[in-house]
């Protein structure tokens, strides 16, 4: 691609608090090594590395004398992406509840995800680690409604103040549903609530209802 500003500024690294050490003039040509959010790196003609803030490189010109354009995100993406992970927080049956996940779709309507959770409640805390399949409904629409469905296991730590509990462990199960709503360029925020049972070493098993919201990444 051709340089169209009057100059681009190339960086030691990614983010503006890293300096410049050169300038490309107007007419140059450079190529793209590899982007890393909103930076490029890329090479000169005379074999230069630097990285350029994508403000500059969109006003970059192709071979053919076409404007560049970028895959930022965008509604397609967010319908066809294969690859997603998030930061949710949230109540867990009373306690406070922290998790990230990760995601790969098998097509816009049914992906798998793995995920992980700290639950901090008044007498434990918790460690929870699941994996499920989810089915998106209208993946094309801005706001998609989901299932989910999976297993799990949870590591429950009595506070020292109840003396001589045990540290317990036990299989779940969940079931819930939510909704996923794109933002922008490869953001979504994503909403859900699950119904879990404790599969617990006692006769009876327990039931824990959690609800969190948080954002995720798309690509």
């Amino acid at each position: 691609m051709v340089v169209a500003d009057p100059f681009i500024e190339l960086h030691t690294g990614p983010g503006r608090g890293y300096p410049v050490f050169h300038v490309v003039d107007r007419g140059a040509a450079i190529e793209i090594l590899k982007r890393r959010t909103d930076w490029f790196k890329v090479r000169t003609e005379d074999r230069r590395e630097g990285w350029v803030h994508r403000k500059q490189m969109v006003r970059t010109l192709q071979p053919t004398g076409e404007q560049t354009a970028f895959d930022d995100g965008s509604r397609e993406a967010f319908t066809d992406h294969r690859w997603e992970a998030g930061v949710l927080a949230g109540d867990f049956g009373g306690a406070s509840v922290i998790s990230v996940y990760g995601a790969y779709a098998f097509n816009s309507s049914l992906s798998v995800e793995v995920g992980a959770s700290h639950v901090l409640g008044e007498f434990s805390n918790s460690y929870l680690a699941t994996a499920g399949a989810t089915h998106v409904f209208a993946p094309e629409w801005r706001a998609s409604p989901f299932l989910t469905l999976g297993t799990g296991v949870i590591h429950t730590v009595p506070q020292a103040t109840l003396g001589q509990a045990e540290d317990r462990t036990d299989q779940v199960g969940y079931v819930g549903g939510g909704v996923r709503v794109y933002l922008t360029r490869r953001f979504m925020f994503r909403a859900e609530y699950r119904s879990y049972v404790l599969f617990t070493s006692r006769d009876d098993n327990e039931e824990i209802d959690e609800w969190k919201a948080g954002f995720a990444f798309f690509f």
